[in-house]
């Protein structure tokens, strides 16, 4: 059997085969092609947040396969092949995968998984998961698990780093009592010693589930039930870290800065490393609030501040516009006087400062002549947006109001 993975490749790759099958009907690719992105571009154009994919195969004949996550994009693509006349076999699946048997829910068990554009190690790592984190599991292949995190994102995680569960068994990991791991970096422990072996390491924002206090240490047990401990002085019981007031500027900074001199890692979301908009989406969840993965996502959110002056960015309506834990946004180059897309985000805090995610995390000025001044960044500056005053809109979510963690107090 001979498969052809990206429809909008048929084109160079399948044509031969088409034309041998149906008469020199070289056009039913392009009809085909044209339907699938027809759709796509309807029910999934953003593939971080949608799946749909249009599989071709020749096994003694043209068979077409779609899958994804919408049953209205399998639908809208059957009709449409109906309405052009096209009368292949279709082999539908919608996601969850029935052979997931069920597991469609999973938990992260890992301090911090790597999650990957592809199934496997040498694909791009896109975006991670911290270890507690609810997901929503959509299929397998090849050890890999294809995931959707509370942000929406979805991507591929090694079959190690997710617990997989049942709907019951989610609910009761869900309405747990839960510790938060407060500290930048530390272990949890085999035994109520900081002496004993470890059980694994931590990152700042793990969560796990609470069974016990035992002298100074949090018993805690793992998504795949690893029993661990973990010192007082290093978590807290996630119902209080959860219902923590929404933050305020200062607390966003502060949790920013503790940042500084963390390497730049694409894909990284964790105090390990942080790409740009890992590094802005990890000072704000550290505060309780879960933004968008991807800074042209975020770049979506939130109240847009005037930084015009005309058609070009003005620092003067910078300095007089913006407040400190808006998100300041900017693309690589400018192109016919027209902005492309957003591939950059930073923390403005205030006094032309900005910090940000950039070979490391560190502060720049946006104003010439200051020691820290960044000419490219304030050159390609483009947008701003006002997150603090737009928590419980789309893409800005308090993490105890989500309905993937929806945590019922104990």
């Amino acid at each position: 059997m001979r498969v052809f993975k990206r429809i909008n490749l048929l084109l160079a790759m399948f044509s031969l085969s088409a034309g041998t099958l149906y008469g020199q009907d070289s056009l039913l690719v392009k009809r085909i092609d044209k339907i699938s992105i027809e759709t796509q571009q309807e029910f999934a154009p953003d593939k971080r947040t949608a799946v749909f994919n249009v599989t071709v195969e020749n096994n003694n004949g043209l068979e077409l396969k779609v899958e994804s996550d919408k049953a209205q994009a399998i639908g809208r693509f059957r009709k449409q092949l109906t309405e052009e006349g096209i009368s292949l076999p279709v082999k539908e699946e919608l996601l969850p995968s029935s052979e997931l048997g069920g597991r469609i829910y999973g938990v992260a068990s890992l301090s911090v998984c790597n999650n990957r554009a592809k199934p496997a190690n040498s694909a791009e790592m896109v975006s991670q998961t911290l270890l507690g984190t609810p997901a929503e599991v959509l299929k397998k292949e090849r050890g890999y698990y294809l995931i959707r995190t509370p942000d929406g994102y979805i991507s591929w995680t090694d079959d190690a780093g997710i617990q997989l569960m049942n709907r019951q068994e989610f609910d009761l990991w869900k309405s747990a009592a839960k510790v938060v791991f407060t500290a930048e970096f530390g272990h949890s422990f085999s035994e109520a010693s900081l002496s004993s072996l470890p059980v694994s390491d931590l990152v700042a924002g793990n969560m796990l589930n609470l069974l016990s206090k035992e002298k100074q240490f949090y018993k805690v047990a793992y998504p795949d039930g690893r029993i661990a401990y973990i010192p007082l002085k290093q978590a807290e019981p996630y119902t209080t870290w959860a219902a923590r007031p929404n933050p305020d500027a200062n607390q966003i900074i502060a949790t920013a800065k503790t940042l500084i001199g963390v390497p730049y890692l694409w894909g990284g979301t964790s105090i390990k490393g942080v790409d740009c908009s890992g590094f802005t989406r990890t000072s704000y969840f550290l505060n309780g609030i879960l933004l968008a993965r991807d800074a042209s996502q975020q770049a979506l959110t939130g109240e847009k501040v005037d930084i015009y002056q005309g058609d070009s960015v003005s620092i003067n309506k910078c300095l007089s516009n913006l407040k400190p834990g808006d998100l300041l946004f900017f693309t690589a180059s400018h192109s016919h006087g027209k902005p492309s897309r957003i591939t950059h985000t930073a923390i403005y805090l205030g006094n032309g400062e900005l910090i940000q995610s950039a070979g490391l995390v560190r502060i720049n000025s946006m104003i010439k002549g200051a020691a820290n001044y960044d000419d490219f960044q304030t050159r390609t500056l483009v947008s701003a947006r006002r997150i603090l005053t737009s928590i419980g809109t789309e893409g800005i979510s308090r993490i105890n109001e989500h309905p993937f963690y929806n945590i019922i107090s104990k």
